[in-house]
């Protein structure tokens, strides 16, 4: 017998390619002020990351939106696929910080939908927006008014 030019992946890789999806209701998060979450040094100056950070981290702690292992290993997923982290990075973060980084998930996209608060996103347009490609598309409005954040790639 030939050996095939098709293989099977190894456990590794298939490991690697296990993501846990979720759709994350945000409604609770309505009136969150995205620009202290998210800013760039041109609008919050040097220490913009910073400052950004230690905020995500302070609101991740008095509000926890990731309350259960499954959300939290549902983040660690959605940011290891970013491509930002590696694995051993991502498993390395202690709740606190997945929570935040979540948290300037969400600021992030709703700024660049050109709002600072969920509550001011104006969903006719972010739908063409995001349509187009032009804006991510994780946060997402249903047809019962609620707001998500899609966790997933």
């Amino acid at each position: 017998m030939g050996s095939s030019p098709y293989s099977l992946p190894s456990q590794n890789t298939l490991k690697n390619l296990a993501f846990n999806i979720m759709e994350i209701n945000i409604t609770h998060l309505l009136e969150m002020n995205c620009f202290t979450l998210s800013h760039s040094c041109a609008e919050g100056g040097e220490n913009a990351g910073k400052n950004t950070w230690q905020a995500s981290q302070a609101k991740a702690q008095e509000i926890k939106p990731l309350d259960t292992p499954e959300k939290l290993q549902a983040m660690r997923d959605f940011a290891r696929s970013s491509g930002g982290w590696n694995e051993s990075e991502v498993n390395a973060w202690n709740e606190n910080e997945v929570n935040a980084l979540f948290l300037q998930w969400i600021a992030g996209d709703c700024r660049e939908l050109g709002a600072d608060s969920l509550e001011d996103i104006e969903w006719t347009n972010a739908v063409v927006l995001q349509e187009n490609g032009q804006v991510p598309s994780n946060l997402f409005r249903s047809t019962s008014g609620e707001i998500f954040f899609y966790l997933g790639n």
